[in-house]
């Protein structure tokens, strides 16, 4: 499952090594349950999945993340899985469906310059700047050039726009030498930023420059250079919208003694200054390399000759959150859970379903990658889908539910999903769990998009529910496990996954066999 959307920021290569989002409130973890109960129409094998979870959440994935070979392979997996069962690619190439990535990392050719009458000084990538080239997913892009008066808003002086507009904003993120340590602290914290960018960014100024004590820049500008040499994968498709990049520059700096950004005795002061004759110039040069990454995509054909071209889409993440960078121990987030549980319950239902009649429509299975990079897999699925789009009438989306407790399971996307497209999926999904001879204790606590967790925008089901396809979304929820190293295998809870499969598999297929298309209530 994806992180919260948050108004924190983080930069390409990992802002998140300078402020991080919150994270959710977790119950505590508790280890499978050594009884597992037999899911009463034995038709998917717990045997099966345990089997297939244990290599598909091993080590020797290294936590599936998008972007590197190891969630291709993990692709790879599902589709030769596929291939046994003798489902029908339903790819652009075999099973797998390209997913255009392009890895970005900040290039040396980036150049910043304060230029006045008496001669021009040149600021360093790294040692004195750091361009923020995102902000993180579904928020408009900053630009990466940018030309203008300096303007010195001390340590957050409220500005007009007539005053700002155009200008390059320099502000100090802390507060002057008169201030206590507790209060200092408090100013400095990194949470600071985001806040100081959304006072900024109405005002239109050509550029934002936060400056940053020298340890905490020099903290940051490490941890960021190294994640730079790495790079991060982003979506290749976007490039028109990377094109438009509406918000001012933004760059983080350093708040030294000198510094062409700052007037003489800014540390005593702190207050504004216009930093009259002094002109910034700067361009963040981004190198792009193309990163191999792949849905996977398979179709089990319905009986009925005139609802075979329709389709209930099945739907599961195959990525993880790879290895932890400089952790001791064990470093490989393995994602048994998260969403290893949901990817290996999608090959038990295509399994347990090539082996009983087909149902009146056509069983679509889509595993999505990048699920926690933003939701680019189910993004690019449901912007190049590999069948009409108009024709997927339904889509269940698993995550993580392999945990918690026995009986319990969120369903997202009845009352969440919007103009009630999705209240008779919901109520047809509710009639089939009343029938199974173990019924779930359904919480419907998560099916608002005002909830503060914001489950709902935080899976691939939200990539079909904003194309008005109805969705439904069973996740078993969150635990104290959740993208730790400590999401094993051996904490899954078999018989319920193996439950959730089969309430899964036996919804879809009412829905697959409904004469009507499933519709508003």
């Amino acid at each position: 499952m994806n992180f919260k959307r948050c108004a924190c920021f983080a930069l390409t290569s990992g802002l998140a090594a300078l402020t991080s989002c919150a994270q959710p409130a977790r119950p505590e973890s508790s280890p499978a349950p050594a009884r597992e109960e037999i899911p009463g129409e034995g038709a998917v094998s717990i045997d099966a999945l345990r089997a297939d979870l244990s290599v598909f959440a091993s080590d020797s994935f290294l936590g599936r993340e998008a972007g590197t070979p190891n969630s291709v392979r993990a692709a790879r997996f599902i589709a030769e899985r596929l291939g046994e069962l003798g489902l029908e690619p339903a790819g652009d190439t075999g099973y797998l469906q390209r997913v255009p990535l392009v890895r970005e990392t900040l290039s040396a050719s980036s150049n910043f310059r304060v230029t006045t009458g008496a001669g021009s000084t040149d600021l360093f990538l790294w040692n004195d700047l750091i361009p923020i080239p995102s902000l993180g997913p579904q928020i408009p892009l900053p630009r990466l050039s940018a030309e203008g008066d300096l303007l010195f808003a001390g340590y957050g002086d409220k500005l007009s726009r007539k005053t700002a507009a155009g200008k390059v904003v320099v502000v100090v993120n802390g507060g002057p030498a008169s201030l206590d340590s507790v209060a200092r602290a408090e100013a400095e914290a990194p949470d600071k930023i985001p806040e100081r960018l959304g006072e900024l960014i109405p005002l239109e100024p050509a550029a934002i420059i936060i400056l940053l004590r020298e340890s905490l820049f020099r903290d940051y500008s490490a941890k960021a250079r190294d994640a730079a040499a790495i790079g991060e994968p982003t979506p290749a498709w976007n490039a028109a919208e990377s094109a438009r990049r509406s918000l001012p520059m933004i760059l983080l700096g350093v708040a030294r003694e000198g510094s062409a950004l700052l007037p003489a005795g800014w540390n005593t002061s702190g207050r504004s200054a216009s930093l009259a004759g002094r002109r910034f110039s700067g361009s963040a040069v981004l190198e792009r390399i193309d990163v191999p990454a792949y849905n996977v995509v398979a179709i089990l054909r319905g009986r009925d000759a005139t609802r075979t071209g329709s389709f209930v889409a099945f739907g599961a993440h195959l990525d993880h959150v790879g290895v932890e960078r400089g952790a001791s121990g064990d470093s490989i987030a393995n994602g048994a859970d998260d969403d290893g549980s949901g990817s290996m319950a999608l090959l038990s239902i295509a399994r347990a379903l090539s082996k009983r009649a087909a149902p009146k429509r056509s069983m679509l299975f889509v595993w999505h990658t990048a699920e926690e990079k933003g939701l680019w897999g189910s993004e690019y699925f449901t912007q190049h889908p590999t069948v009409p789009i108009d024709s997927i009438v339904a889509q269940l989306n698993a995550d993580m539910i392999g945990r918690n407790a026995p009986d319990s399971l969120y369903l997202v996307g009845p009352s969440a999903a919007p103009n009630g497209q999705s209240r008779m999926l919901g109520a047809v999904v509710d009639s089939v769990n009343s029938k199974l001879r173990r019924p779930f204790s359904i919480n419907r606590e998560w099916d608002s998009p005002t909830h503060p967790e914001q489950i709902y925008f935080r899976s691939d089901h939200y990539s079909y529910a904003q194309r008005g396809i109805p969705i439904v979304f069973f996740t078993s929820g969150l635990h104290a496990d959740y993208h730790k190293v400590s999401d094993e295998v051996s904490r899954i809870d078999f018989g319920k996954l193996a439950r959730v499969a089969e309430f899964m598999m036996e919804a879809g297929v009412a829905v697959a066999n409904r004469d009507a298309r499933i519709g508003k209530r």
